[in-house]
């Protein structure tokens, strides 16, 4: 009897032993699964996705280390105040042209809008001003892919913006359901590495949608028409974008997709990928809303004056100060009550140190009528140079 109790008491034991091992052993694989970064593999790529999408705003989904951007909702969302717009405009082609009997032909063009503001007789839809330059036939194509005559409310050259409208007795009620109007934001808010979603009529095809990161705020961009600060992204921008939206990840407007640069741009011939360009709708609120009551902007002032950059090739080896020579004062401009003279060198506008012509286009082109500049200005006394500073109001 005393022999069968020792051997259930020796069972006992090692069945205890067995049990601690396991747990000892459980213990450590679990340890160094945590260790290694591995404890991920215990779980289904369905958990794993749900967990991640707690983190992101259900923006991105990672799945085997693949991330994925999905922004379809926010473009279900403002693809209603999306609209495609197509202009034709009379080109003069002169005797050589293809159209040599005629002297001219009508060529077709593409570009975007959003959808901006209504009223009770007309929809009014913000794009660019060199979608619509020059156009003599104007029509948008809304949400349904159902087209209408549009005609030009305002424009503003210096900033590249223009109000097309749609009268609103011309458009299906089927149609007038479907389109919306476009939230806009703050785009002073903006950082660099902001997601943003781009969508136009990219090359004429159809609205599409590009996603990209802010990448750079305040780029100066020069153009023939004017030189203004703007937001760089890296979403693809193409010919027929210009005009659609920028969006932030809300899918509030932020900014006018306007221009992209490419490799001609450059004299080297260098590559260029991801830089494209949009007009921050913050800084052209006031003007859009002047444009909707069908104004047109008065902006982009001059001085008054005409004359060349001191390091022009017209100018090249007189030993003249940097700055803005004046070779003429123009009759009846804003400069010919000033003290300014012929021989005068603008050195500053507005604590602005001219380095080039459009450093004074960049200042004019943010002024309103009745603004002041403040000039800095060398003139030649005897054998040197003094400075004097001079104020002008702008009113023409």
């Amino acid at each position: 009897m005393k022999k069968q109790e020792n051997n259930n008491n020796n069972k006992e034991k090692i069945y205890i032993a067995v049990i601690v091992i396991l747990i000892v052993f459980i213990g450590i694989v679990f340890w160094r699964l945590k260790s290694d970064n591995k404890l991920d593999n215990i779980f289904s790529n369905e958990a794993k996705e749900k967990i991640e999408l707690k983190h992101t705003d259900t923006l991105t989904v990672k799945s085997d280390g693949v991330y994925i951007t999905d922004v379809s909702e926010v473009v279900d969302e403002v693809m209603p105040s999306i609209v495609a717009i197509t202009s034709k405009t009379v080109i003069n082609s002169g005797r050589f042209g293809p159209a040599y009997f005629g002297g001219s032909y009508t060529a077709e063009g593409s570009g975007s809008g959003v959808i901006v503001s209504e009223t009770n007789d007309e929809l009014f839809i913000l794009t660019n001003y060199h979608v619509v330059q020059n156009s003599t036939e104007l029509s948008v194509k809304f949400i349904d892919n159902e087209s209408y005559d549009a005609s030009i409310k305002g424009v503003s050259e210096r900033k590249d913006i223009a109000i097309v409208s749609v009268k609103k007795s011309a458009i299906k009620a089927e149609t007038l359901k479907q389109v919306k109007i476009a939230t806009i934001g703050n785009s002073n808010e903006l950082k660099v590495g902001n997601g943003i979603i781009a969508i136009g009529n990219a090359l004429g095809y159809g609205q599409s949608v590009t996603t990209g990161v802010v990448s750079a705020l305040n780029r100066e961009v020069s153009t023939d028409s004017y030189v203004q600060d703007m937001i760089q992204i890296d979403a693809a921008i193409n010919g027929g974008n210009s005009g659609g939206a920028l969006l932030n990840s809300k899918g509030e407007v932020i900014g006018i997709n306007s221009v992209k640069y490419s490799s001609n741009a450059l004299s080297s011939g260098a590559s260029i990928e991801g830089m494209g360009f949009a007009i921050p709708i913050t800084d052209v609120e006031e003007i859009i809303e002047k444009l909707i009551n069908g104004e047109n902007d008065t902006g982009g002032l001059t001085i008054g004056i005409e004359g060349n950059m001191t390091n022009s090739e017209a100018l090249a080896g007189y030993n003249l100060p940097e700055g803005f020579y004046i070779s003429k004062i123009v009759e009846g401009g804003n400069a010919e009550s000033s003290e300014l003279e012929i021989g005068n060198i603008i050195t500053e506008i507005d604590n602005n140190k001219v380095s080039s012509l459009d450093v004074i286009k960049k200042v004019l082109n943010n002024k309103k009528k009745g603004d002041k500049i403040t000039l800095k200005v060398k003139y030649a006394s005897k054998n040197e140079y003094k400075e004097k500073e001079i104020t002008i109001k702008l009113n023409k």
